[in-house]
C-alpha cells in the first residue's frame, strides 16, 4: 500500500531554504524520502488508514495494536476475533464485555466469577489472557497530519534539496557554507527531529466519535 507524503509539494516549495525553481518531480522525491524516514523512525503509518485487518500474537493480558491513534466510530468499527490454536474455531470478542480499550491497548480484566468467559478465554487458559492469535479490524492514524510531523518532513526534505550532493561544505565566490554533521546526507534525521518524533512512536491514545 503506497502511503501519501506527510507534507504537500506546495508547502515544501514555500519552505525557507528550498532552492527556487525546484522541479516538481524533485520536490516529490524529497518528500517521499523524508516521509519514509519519519515512518521508519516512528514505526507508524501516521496518515489515516481505514479498516485494516491485522493478525496479532495473543497469550497476554494486554493486546497492543501496532498503529496509533486508533479511530472508532459507526463507519470504522473495531472488530476483534480470537483464534485459539488447535481448536478450529473463531470467537468474537466484544468491547466492554470481553475487554476494555485504553488508547491502542485492548486489556483483559479479571472476572468476578469463573463460570463465564467474561474477560478471558475459558478453555484451559488463565483467566484474563487473550487466545493464541487475535485478528483485529480497525482504523488508525491521523486524518490531518500533526503540524510537528509536517514540520519535520518539510525540514528534512528541504535539507535534502539544499545539499543533494552530500557536501560538508561548498563555496561560491567569497561565500562559503559549511553543513553540520547532523544535516550531512540525504534523508538523515537530526537529533532534534528524533526528539520531536519521540512522542509519536508509542502515542497510545484513541479518537472516538459518536
Amino acid at each position: 500500500m503506497a502511503l501519501p507524503p506527510l507534507a504537500t509539494e506546495e508547502e515544501l516549495l514555500a519552505y525557507p531554504g528550498v532552492p527556487p525553481g525546484t522541479p516538481s518531480a524533485t520536490a516529490q522525491l524529497a518528500l517521499r524520502l523524508a516521509s519514509g524516514a519519519i515512518r521508519r523512525e516512528t514505526k507508524q503509518t501516521i496518515t489515516f488508514v481505514e479498516n485494516e485487518t491485522v493478525l496479532l500474537e495473543g497469550g497476554q493480558q494486554v493486546l497492543a495494536l501496532p498503529q496509533r491513534p486508533v479511530f472508532v466510530d459507526d463507519s470504522h468499527p473495531l472488530t476483534v476475533v480470537e483464534i485459539p490454536d488447535g481448536t478450529g474455531i473463531e470467537v468474537p470478542a466484544v468491547e466492554n464485555r470481553d475487554f476494555i480499550r485504553l488508547g491502542a491497548e485492548l486489556r483483559r480484566g479479571q472476572p468476578l466469577y469463573d463460570l463465564t468467559r467474561y474477560m478471558g478465554w475459558p478453555y484451559n487458559r488463565p483467566l484474563g489472557i487473550w487466545a493464541d492469535r487475535v485478528r483485529v479490524l480497525y482504523s488508525h492514524g491521523f486524518q490531518e497530519v500533526p503540524d510537528e510531523i509536517v514540520g519535520v518532513c518539510l525540514d528534512l526534505a528541504a535539507a535534502t534539496l539544499a545539499n543533494p550532493k552530500r557536501l560538508r561544505s561548498e563555496a561560491a565566490g567569497q561565500t562559503s557554507v559549511t553543513y553540520t554533521v547532523e544535516t550531512f546526507g540525504t534523508g538523515s534525521l537530526t537529533s532534534d527531529h528524533r526528539r520531536i518524533l519521540r512522542d509519536f512512536r508509542r502515542n497510545a491514545f484513541s479518537v472516538t466519535q459518536s
